[in-house]
């Protein structure tokens, strides 16, 4: 596999057309190594528009997803981000190497360990990845945050950790129909929704209970 090539053919073939036209997302999506992020077994799909296994029943999500949510994001180099799910840590590498830091949150020990080391073979060193349960733990406040697996309802505990102009990236539902939602935070208590597109992805570990809503 000729991995330039691949990597353009991803960048042009899948993202641009699924209406990601920012210059700075695309790229981000061209230069960072997404094949340092995929598990050895499955190098040959790492630019292709598959979810791709991970340990813990996690899966990568597609690059045209990583692409869509970096773009609604709008993220700014000045800008403090916080992760929840980092997986393999691809989107925390998308989102390190578009703001000024990132935190990052994974459960699973095991898979927080890889993406420090992918992290690091991919050069990326403003990304801090903590190994605990990011849905449970007390933050600071940031002018972003990324939900990488979905949740089946909005999060208002993790919502208030947003920055007033804070934008918040999420994918709400059960499967097989979920909704990608940008949510930002207008006052102290005011926040806008924004659904941006349905689709099917994993739930991030501790998200499956149900929750009310409310402020």
């Amino acid at each position: 596999m000729n991995k330039e090539t691949a990597r353009f053919n991803m960048v042009e073939q899948q993202i641009r057309t699924w209406e990601v036209l920012d210059p700075n997302v695309l790229d981000v999506c061209a230069s960072v190594q997404r094949e340092f992020f995929v598990p050895a077994t499955f190098e040959e799909l790492a630019f292709s528009d598959v979810e791709i296994e991970l340990s813990c029943g996690q899966k990568m999500m597609t690059p045209k997803i990583c692409a869509r949510a970096a773009q609604a994001l709008g993220v700014k180099n000045t800008e403090d981000i916080l992760e929840i799910g980092t997986g393999s840590g691809y989107m925390s590498a998308l989102l390190s190497t578009l703001g000024s830091t990132v935190t990052s949150f994974e459960i699973s020990e095991t898979l927080a360990e890889t993406a420090r080391q992918n992290l690091l073979r991919a050069n990326i060193q403003n990304c801090n990845v903590n190994s605990s349960d990011g849905l449970q733990y007390p933050h600071e406040m940031y002018d972003v945050i990324m939900l990488t697996g979905g949740i089946s309802c909005r999060k208002p505990d993790i919502e208030k950790q947003l920055k007033i102009g804070g934008r918040m990236f999420c994918i709400i539902g059960e499967s097989p129909s979920m909704q990608a939602t940008l949510i930002t935070r207008t006052a102290t208590k005011g926040w806008t929704t924004e659904c941006l597109f349905e689709t099917d992805i994993t739930s991030l570990i501790g998200a499956e209970r149900k929750e009310e809503f409310e402020f």
